[in-house]
């Protein structure tokens, strides 16, 4: 049995239900086993219900790592996040311990089991490049980025200034850098990967119904809250799907039943971006979840960990 498990997928194919099953049968035949957040946004203090992340009764007394490490006012940084992360599986497998990885942002679990590269940042030339964005618009920036990187020209969403201007620096610097996953990655340290697959339809209408739920839960109420600790000033959690849609709901310009729809929308968006990402991890194992509830799940880890 390897000392790092991934257990990865599409948003809503129950991931953090696995996780937990694996870590308490690993206990349970006699190894330590520690959860390691591989969800970008689940790295917020607060971000809860928006998230789904797991309460701390739910997490079963199993220690949990990368989560609640930022506030709202941060902003996420893969780099970071890789030093972070692998500190944190490598601390856990120096105790004798198994490090089980769960998430489903896509470069920041590859950024732990792959030997992926990552510029820091520069303050300098981001804020001269924000300053350019404001005042002259995306169209420039776009034009100086194709120069720089095509590839990355070709696929970033100019109408997100924050990823367009964090392409720019990345192009601008000298460093040799991998923002995206390589045809052909090279594992960190040796991995099993469980790539957890659920039927689309049953998906989509999984993922409108989370969506559901989520507001019926009190999301409105989170991010009202969330707002007054500087959510709106934050680059990386103001945008995040559904805490976006919540302040439009708090600014007046949309109904919660809009804001329903528009987050279940997004979800579902992001899922398809999920799955293209993970289908490209050529050695995972790939675990039809399609129908399974928390006692499938649970039986599915007993035949992960005998």
């Amino acid at each position: 049995m390897t000392d790092l498990i991934a257990v990865v997928g599409a948003t809503g194919t129950g991931k953090s239900d696995l996780g937990i099953a694996i870590a308490e049968r690993l206990r349970a035949a006699g190894r330590d086993a520690e959860i390691v957040n591989a969800d970008a946004m689940q790295l917020y203090r607060g971000m809860d219900i928006g998230t789904a992340k797991l309460t701390p009764a739910e997490r079963r007394s199993i220690p949990h790592h990368q989560l609640d490490v930022l506030a709202v006012t941060d902003e996420a940084s893969v780099a970071a996040y890789q030093r972070d992360a692998r500190a944190d599986v490598a601390a856990i497998q120096e105790r004798g311990g198994v490090a089980v990885l769960v998430g489903g942002s896509g470069l920041y679990v590859s950024a732990v089991l792959f030997d992926l590269a990552f510029p820091g940042t520069d303050p300098e030339l981001r804020a001269r490049l924000e300053r350019e964005h404001e005042e002259l618009g995306p169209g420039l920036l776009l034009e100086r980025l194709r120069s720089l990187d095509p590839a990355a020209a070709a696929t970033i969403d100019a109408r997100n200034p924050r990823r367009l201007i964090r392409a720019l620096e990345i192009a601008s610097r000298s460093e040799v850098v991998t923002p995206s996953l390589p045809s052909a990655p090279r594992a960190w340290r040796p991995a099993r990967i469980l790539h957890l697959h659920r039927d689309r339809a049953q998906l989509v209408e999984a993922l409108h119904d989370r969506a559901a739920r989520m507001f019926a839960a009190g999301l409105v109420d989170e991010v009202r809250a969330l707002r007054d600790q500087g959510l709106e000033e934050g680059r990386t959690a103001r945008a995040a799907i559904g805490y976006s849609q919540a302040l439009e709901v708090l600014h007046g310009t949309a109904t919660v039943e809009q804001a329903v729809e528009a987050t279940g929308v997004a979800t579902r968006k992001y899922a398809r971006r999920q799955v293209s990402w993970f289908r490209r991890y050529a050695d995972a194992e790939v675990l039809d979840v399609t129908g399974a509830d928390r006692a499938a799940l649970t039986d599915a880890a007993r035949r992960i960990v005998p």
